[in-house]
């Protein structure tokens, strides 16, 4: 029986498990679920299906690993690196319909939600009690808690307060044979293995989560916001040292060049400073009178940098308005090309000058423009690429120069992914980064949990058929990866 035979066989059992409206067999329905936010990556599901439960998740995988069927999970969709890119031999398991929040437990700083429910609503149900949930990434309002475990997203805010995997201390798992497994709880630390640090960020090869506990952090005394608008991005980068330099640990650093001034501006008229060769925002969190003091310092540093113009902002309304840019940058720049490819690289915070400097020769010597939005506090660089895909050739252009700033990122010392992950879209730089020794050890861990390769196959880590035969594919795959003699598939 053919994959596709089999796939199809399995419909049946799948609807007995998740009900005919959990399951979506027409071509109109799968569509919608071909890709995730990088959509020039894209592949027709096999199959669909909307679990409500976890039980009804083990019931699917455990279906899917008796007839070896690959399986891919999916959040939300908003993941930017083709993660949860679905296979056409496969079933893709949907967890949006899993919005509960089961439990807000302050007297232990807690909660206790299912993996479709979106970032921003735990702080929502956080709030009233004064709490909060720390990461936040720009899609916060739409992007799943289930997604930011399989990323170990991030977020503006984690120069201070780390990424997901620091405000996780329990799961529910799934197992690639279809176990529901608890790992943690709700206690700060568990002994044995950091398998929850392993889970989170493994991009759904090693499970599924479905019960994940959360820390919820105090809301704090104050919150200070200040932009700072400089002639260019040498100034703002200078700005950023001195801030860090000086000691002070702002919750975020964010900057944005002019480029992306301008999409914002036309997307959202955020209204920044005009003129403005790049903009700084530094928010301080904190007791009031540590705030009050350190925002006088950044402003002061900020000004002996060169800003020409500095803007505060106190209350929730004010700070909204100045992160708006910021917070739709990335769909902003829709308004000003065609496509564009969201990369995403981290280089230590001593080398932004000079690899943004070399991103911008890059871009010169190409003729393909590029718009820079960053983490500045913890050099998570997040360029755009912009190119026009109706003329020929641009997107390969683009592609070229996406890859040369991961090399940028690598050379310098850094990483090709900050909180983005691997997916399919770098699964191919993996072996700039890591040797085959490195490589075949990740393997043979997620070998440890997933003995049959059917979770999330070819995600992660690189293999012979992504890497060695794809036409065009990108530099740097290891021999040993390509001849497939390593234990990397």
């Amino acid at each position: 029986m053919s994959q596709s035979d089999t796939l199809h066989a399995l419909v049946p059992d799948l609807r007995a498990i998740c009900g005919d409206d959990g399951v979506l067999t027409d071509t109109a329905q799968r569509r919608t679920y071909e890709s995730d936010g990088i959509t020039y990556h894209a592949e027709l599901p096999g199959v669909v299906v909307l679990p409500t439960t976890p039980e009804q998740v083990a019931g699917v995988v455990r279906l899917c690993a008796e007839h070896g069927v690959p399986f891919v999970p999916r959040g939300s969709g908003t993941g930017l690196s083709a993660g949860a890119l679905p296979r056409a031999d496969g079933v893709l398991i949907v967890t949006s319909r899993m919005r509960r929040i089961i439990e807000i437990d302050i007297p232990n700083e807690r909660a206790v939600v299912e993996p479709g429910v979106f970032n921003l609503d735990v702080t929502r149900a956080a709030a009233p009690h004064g709490y909060y949930y720390a990461p936040d990434p720009s899609s916060q309002q739409v992007c799943s808690v289930g997604g930011n475990i399989a990323e170990n997203s991030g977020g503006a805010h984690c120069l201070k307060y780390g990424f997901t995997v620091n405000h996780v201390t329990g799961l529910q798992i799934v197992t690639p044979q279809g176990e529901l497994v608890e790992l943690g709880g709700k206690a700060a630390d568990a002994p044995g293995y950091d398998l929850i640090g392993a889970f989170i960020g493994s991009e759904g090869t090693l499970g599924i989560a479905t019960r994940i506990t959360v820390r919820l952090l105090r809301s704090p005394q104050k919150v200070r916001t200040l932009l700072a608008a400089f002639d260019g991005m040498d100034a703002g980068g200078r700005a950023v040292s001195a801030v860090i330099g000086a000691g002070v640990l702002p919750a975020a650093i964010e900057m944005m060049d002019a480029l992306a001034i301008e999409a914002a501006e036309a997307a959202v008229a955020c209204r920044y400073p005009e003129g403005a060769g790049a903009v700084l925002i530094v928010e301080l969190d904190g007791p009031a009178a540590e705030v009050d003091s350190q925002f006088e310092q950044v402003t002061r540093l900020c000004r002996d940098e060169g800003a020409f113009e500095l803007r505060s902002a106190d209350d929730p309304a004010e700070r909204t308005t100045i992160w708006k840019g910021r917070k739709s940058a990335f769909a902003a720049v829709g308004r000003i090309s065609p496509a564009y490819i969201v990369q995403d690289g981290v280089v230590p915070r001593t080398a932004l000058g000079e690899v943004l400097g070399r991103i911008a020769a890059l871009s010169a010597e190409s003729g393909i423009r590029v718009a820079n939005v960053f983490h500045a506090g913890d050099g998570n660089l997040h360029p755009l690429v912009l190119f026009d895909d109706a003329e020929p050739g641009a997107g390969d252009r683009a592609e070229a120069v996406s890859a040369a700033i991961l090399d940028l990122c690598i050379e310098a010392g850094g990483s090709i992914t900050g909180e983005h992950g691997v997916g399919v879209d770098k699964v191919c730089h993996m072996p700039d980064m890591f040797g085959p020794d490195d490589l075949a050890a990740m393997d043979r861990f997620r070998r440890a949990f997933d003995p049959q390769g059917i979770a999330n196959p070819e995600k992660l880590l690189p293999t012979p058929r992504l890497c060695g035969e794809r036409p065009g594919a990108r530099k740097g795959v290891h021999p040993l990866v390509a001849s497939g003699e390593a234990e990397l598939f």
